[in-house]
């Protein structure tokens, strides 16, 4: 994982803003110099460095929501969004959670927020990975999360902050994307900070389904990973090359009733609610998905 880590991307944008080169000369010093070619070249090609660099830079002045919307027409994404008439009103004075499923790790985030920016005038927060927190256009709409880093000991304070702010939260409970079963594709088991949480500050929970799913390649390498419990995260280095894979298609967004915070009461343990609303969320999953 900590080498998926140091493949960031530079907080300045630049013509040139991801260097394969340059990030290996800064994280592995002298070292660097034993990468062999052909996995630089690998590197390049499956992070896609020169389009994701054309992209950022030709989208440099954007931020927030204006940033996320960009991605989306740059990705060429068609949203089919139901539901949304149970969104509640930007006008009723209260915050919620929005939950969702996970099943690409790029694109689902980025129209989520797009969707949710646009109908609260850009008033929420994604809870993420501390990775993101590198593109600046993204960085305004985020809550940096690493628990296993330095910033660890900020984490509780962070999450706390988050909740308690006037923002709506966005948030993957799930924290990767979907992963491939007995043919099944869905979250892992989510985690309960949405639940406790959104019940310390009374907000109610808004369940999202998204449709869509990677290659059966990404899978494989998922479950081989796991099987050979491997602390490196390989899949997590494709999750680029998946978004180019996945753009220029359609994808349904369905939001379900918010869930009143008070229905998550002490009958159950907060991560058996926290499975509760992951049934619900699959329950809004059209039939031919």
């Amino acid at each position: 994982m900590q080498f998926v880590r140091r493949l960031h991307i530079m907080t300045e944008i630049t013509e040139k803003t991801i260097d394969i080169d340059r990030i290996l000369a800064d994280k592995m010093g002298a070292k660097a110099k034993y990468v062999p070619g052909f996995v630089r070249s690998w590197l390049r090609r499956i992070l896609h460095q020169d389009e994701v660099n054309a992209f950022l830079w030709k989208s440099r002045d954007k931020k927030g929501v204006e940033w996320l919307e960009e991605c989306v027409r740059y990705l060429d994404m068609t949203l089919l969004v139901e539901g949304k008439e149970n969104l509640p009103s930007p006008d009723d004075g209260r915050c919620y959670t929005f939950v969702s499923n996970h099943p690409l790790g790029g694109e689902d985030g980025v129209a989520l927020g797009a969707v949710i920016g646009r109908f609260y005038d850009g008033k929420f927060k994604y809870l993420v990975n501390d990775l993101l927190m590198n593109l600046p256009g993204l960085a305004p709409l985020c809550i940096p999360i690493n628990k296993t880093g330095s910033q660890s000991r900020n984490f509780p304070a962070m999450v706390k902050a988050g909740f308690e702010s006037d923002s709506h939260m966005l948030m993957f409970p799930a924290g990767l994307c979907s992963r491939k079963n007995n043919g099944v594709i869905r979250d892992v088991p989510w985690s309960k900070t949405f639940i406790s949480k959104s019940v310390e500050t009374h907000r109610d929970v808004v369940p999202i389904h998204f449709s869509g799913r990677n290659s059966d390649r990404f899978y494989r390498i998922a479950n081989i990973c796991k099987a050979l419990n491997l602390k490196v995260n390989i899949a997590m280095l494709y999750l680029v090359d998946e978004m180019y894979r996945n753009a220029h298609q359609t994808f349904r967004v369905t939001i379900g009733k918010p869930i009143p915070w008070q229905t998550f009461d002490k009958s159950r343990k907060p991560i058996e609610w926290a499975q509760y609303v992951q049934d619900k969320v699959y329950e809004l999953q059209a039939p031919s998905t």
